[in-house]
């Protein structure tokens, strides 16, 4: 199946293409996930199940979406501890840049960054390269699918063109791989419908926690403080030009 990309076109010839971050939960059931996530006061989207995942869509995708200045990549772990399942986190920013994230339980698998040097804050010594493709065997065996290892790794490990390849046709491949839901890559068009995904009126809209109309004015206060309070950076500890390689998360 085809699924339709946003955005403009890349870099060297027009807009930037689409922001957005998805919490993917190993679960059978939307109510766990939905009471979970308001738990720590959420703003987004609740998919319905699809295939034994449920899908969460943050707003803002790359910025604070729930209590203590979490981001998609916060929300994924504090799920995946909270339900005691495995979780896998995507985002994708202005089209440039792809983190991957799974954890399974409270134990963290692994973290992957497309091109660390686009992270919020980095400085120019920050390598912009994928960073983290070694995983790929772990994400591919959390998922099910150990099989697709080798292939996800040449994915994550591939340098894109900017120019021309948007971080969304990576991440298509890398749902495919994966047997995840691939129209996340069109979730940048919400709050309008999402093409070849799930109907707006399907999902539960969460505001700060608050379901529905009743969180509009409770959400748009808190995403307004959210907004001076971005989260953590993706990857905490860059790779340079004189590390020596070593994953920080797996120390």
């Amino acid at each position: 199946m085809t699924y339709a990309i946003p955005g403009g076109a890349p870099d060297g010839g027009g807009p930037i293409g689409d922001t957005y971050g998805a919490v993917i939960a190993r679960a059978d059931d939307a109510a766990h996930v939905v009471e979970a996530l308001r738990g720590i006061r959420f703003t987004g989207w609740i998919a319905p199940p699809e295939d034994g995942w449920v899908v969460a869509i943050g707003d803002p995708g790359d910025g604070t979406v729930a209590t203590g200045r979490s981001g998609v990549l916060e929300v994924g772990a504090a799920l995946a501890a909270a339900l005691d399942t495995v979780v896998v986190v995507a985002r994708v920013v202005l089209d440039r840049q792809l983190v991957l994230a799974a954890w399974r339980g409270p134990e963290v698998l692994g973290r992957y960054s497309s091109d660390p040097s686009r992270e919020r804050g980095a400085d120019e010594g920050v390598l912009a390269e994928p960073f983290g493709a070694e995983h790929a065997d772990v994400f591919a065996a959390a998922v099910g699918r150990a099989d697709a290892s080798d292939e996800l790794a040449d994915v994550l490990g591939e340098e894109l063109d900017p120019d021309s390849v948007f971080e969304s046709e990576r991440l298509a491949r890398v749902l495919g791989l994966l047997g995840l839901p691939g129209w996340i890559v069109a979730a940048g068009s919400l709050p309008r419908e999402v093409p070849t995904g799930p109907r707006t009126a399907d999902l539960v809209r969460l505001r700060a926690g608050v379901e529905g109309p009743r969180g509009v004015v409770p959400g748009r206060a808190i995403a307004s403080a959210r907004r001076r309070m971005p989260p953590p950076p993706a990857i905490a500890d860059p790779p340079r030009a004189d590390d020596s390689g070593i994953d920080p998360w797996l120390l």
